[in-house]
């Protein structure tokens, strides 16, 4: 990849993560790591466009359904595809299927664009992790072979051990906090042969681990607000996604939101 290369478009495709959970800006809404890209971007390439498609809780074959197309008409200098470990964390996940859907949106995003770019997601260490990592794991391998057969950069963010460092995950303990997101926008931007500006793999310094009594109210409020809605969601066939429109549907001139302001 070409260093300090110019690329004056971006579409980003996914769900939660690439929309940008749990980013928080004042008013509620989310940044993250995609639109943390297309700032710095743009403040090198006078016009850069931007779209942001990703839909939190997106299956998938909701991501190709909904959005694929979308993304693949836009025609942009380069697309982000992040998709499928929503599946892998149902009770009940079909790998062929879900690596075929993956393999068909890959088909139609690569020849659309000018780089295509695809992620080995992160994953915090814990309980949860080790019970779906093997499902993981295999999505992540099949995310190679895609990458390898259509010319797509993959960014390694699950090989990097400090992105698994709860400190950087929200306490829902499934989206990454505004650090989490600004290392995932870097590690993006070098992988686009772009100068580095910080090591996104350095470890966070070493802290003593919290004791026994914080830890459980920290679980107990986990399962409170988190765990039993999502369970609830899982069980009625429901979605955080329902119903949600993406934040930046259109390819435009990118403008930082009102409330991205800091």
């Amino acid at each position: 990849m070409e260093i300090n290369a110019t690329y004056t478009s971006l579409v980003a495709v996914g769900d939660s993560f690439t929309e940008g959970m749990s980013d928080l800006n004042p008013d509620g809404s989310y940044r993250g790591w995609a639109d943390v890209l297309a700032g710095r971007l743009a403040a090198r390439t006078p016009g850069f466009r931007y779209a942001n498609l990703a839909v939190r809780g997106k299956l998938i074959g909701q991501i190709v359904e909904e959005q694929v197309d979308a993304a693949a008409a836009m025609e942009a200098d380069v697309v982000t595809l992040v998709g499928g470990l929503n599946d892998t964390l149902r009770p009940k996940c079909d790998m062929g299927r879900v690596k075929a859907l993956l393999g068909e949106a890959v088909e139609r995003l690569a020849p659309s664009c000018g780089q295509l770019v695809l992620m080995r997601s992160p994953g915090r260490n814990g309980p949860v992790m080790e019970r779906f990592r093997p499902r993981m794991e295999e999505l992540f391998a099949y995310v190679d072979e895609l990458a390898a057969r259509h010319g797509a950069l993959v960014v390694d963010l699950y090989g990097a051990p400090a992105l698994g460092d709860p400190r950087l995950w929200d306490v829902d303990r499934l989206h990454l906090t505004t650090e989490g997101h600004r290392r995932v926008a870097e590690a993006v931007w070098q992988s686009l042969g772009l100068p580095a500006e910080e090591d996104w793999r350095a470890p966070l310094p070493a802290v003593l681990p919290p004791g026994w009594a914080t830890r459980r109210v920290a679980d107990a409020r986990f399962a409170r607000q988190h765990l039993v809605p999502w369970i609830g969601r899982r069980l009625t066939g429901r979605s955080s996604g329902d119903g949600r429109a993406p934040k930046r549907p259109e390819l435009l001139p990118y403008e930082p939101l009102a409330q991205e302001v800091r």
